[in-house]
């Protein structure tokens, strides 16, 4: 099979989620004054966060970023810092994404947007585009190509690279687990547990900070884009939304809470948005062990960053589902998460009671 039939393709814009076409193009003609004729707008069936679109002009392909509609927590979906944080990693970690234009114009759209180049390739989602095998061999070098991926993110020297201005520095780990605790309250609904017994482990277990670096905070296959004609190399990693700096293994904790094996109980595969459960993928313990030994890290109890990532998600999910439980949206791929916000929470108590 060819590459290009592997590619990830976008569809129609869902319902709810179309914007001024006109307005938006007569923005863009005014940032990049190349571009010609009119443009068709698709929607990539990624991003229950901010939304991705497919901008397609005659003779160039732009991708168009912008929050979800609807109830947006304090502090979330800010597309201007998502655009900067961008701009100034570029440099120095080539994989990111080259931006185009940001938009904090409200005549143009109900929001700041912004517009980067696409990076054409294959998107890793809950399963590997149909006619793409991959050997148990292949499949295991590409998890290890992400995971060196994230490695060296974390191993980019920020203040060489003047990026002091990306986060608050120490503290970090005590900030997390009381922001995304501010985070659930805000976002509770009647049908879903209080978490008092989690949370309140995760504030009696806090280990200091092991390290500041450049964090991507929602690393994922489904964020990285594969080579189509050699998917083992990796050509760019998307969705910056929460980049900052912080502690490397909270956000390794953050990445494994969507990792899910092929010996997953059921209720866990609904939840698998990424391929991990292929043969030759590392398990979770697995990832654990070679990201400490290439980082040189030890942690003295990787059950606080496991369980974090387990609540931190939970609370993701939640807040997507507070915005379909007030109608603030009517995608039905919504309808069940607090379903799964439950489930989350099962797991949180047995990781800690075990």
């Amino acid at each position: 099979m060819s590459g290009d039939a592997l590619l990830d393709k976008p569809r129609n814009v869902r319902d709810g989620e179309s914007f001024d076409t006109a307005a938006m193009d007569r923005w863009l003609k005014t940032q990049v004054t190349s571009l010609q004729g009119e443009p068709a707008i698709q929607q990539f069936s990624g991003g229950a966060s901010n939304l991705t679109y497919l901008v397609s002009y005659p003779d160039r392909d732009l991708i168009l970023r912008r929050p979800p509609f609807g109830h947006k927590a304090k502090g979330a979906h800010d597309m201007a810092r998502e655009f900067r944080v961008q701009q100034a990693l570029k440099p120095v970690y080539p994989a990111v994404p080259t931006m185009v234009a940001l938009c904090e114009d409200p005549a143009v759209m109900d929001c700041d947007f912004y517009v980067m180049e696409r990076i054409c390739g294959i998107i890793p989602r809950a399963n590997m585009p149909k006619g793409m095998t991959l050997t148990t061999e292949q499949t295991r070098q590409l998890c290890q190509g992400v995971i060196d991926k994230l490695i060296e993110l974390h191993q980019v020297d920020y203040k060489a690279a003047g990026l002091e201005h990306l986060g608050k520095g120490g503290g970090y780990v005590e900030r997390q687990i009381r922001g995304w605790s501010d985070r659930y309250d805000k976002s509770s609904t009647w049908n879903t547990p209080g978490w008092k017994y989690v949370r309140d482990w995760l504030s009696a277990n806090m280990p200091d900070d092991v390290a500041t670096v450049i964090i991507h905070n929602d690393y994922r296959f489904d964020n990285v884009v594969l080579d189509a004609n050699n998917p083992q190399k990796i050509l760019g990693v998307l969705d910056w939304e929460m980049a900052t700096l912080g502690d490397p293994l909270m956000d390794l904790g953050n990445t494994l809470a969507y990792w899910v094996e092929a010996g997953d109980d059921r209720l866990q595969q609904m939840l698998r948005r990424q391929p991990t459960h292929l043969p030759g993928m590392f398990s979770r313990q697995q990832v654990v062990d070679y990201y400490c030994d290439k980082m040189n890290l030890k942690p003295d109890n990787w059950t606080f960053y496991e369980v974090y990532g387990l609540f931190r998600l939970a609370v993701i999910v939640q807040q997507i589902y507070y915005r379909y439980h007030h109608k603030q949206t009517r995608n039905p791929a919504f309808k069940h998460f607090w379903l799964f916000n439950h489930y989350l929470h099962w797991r949180c108590k047995r990781a800690i009671k075990g």
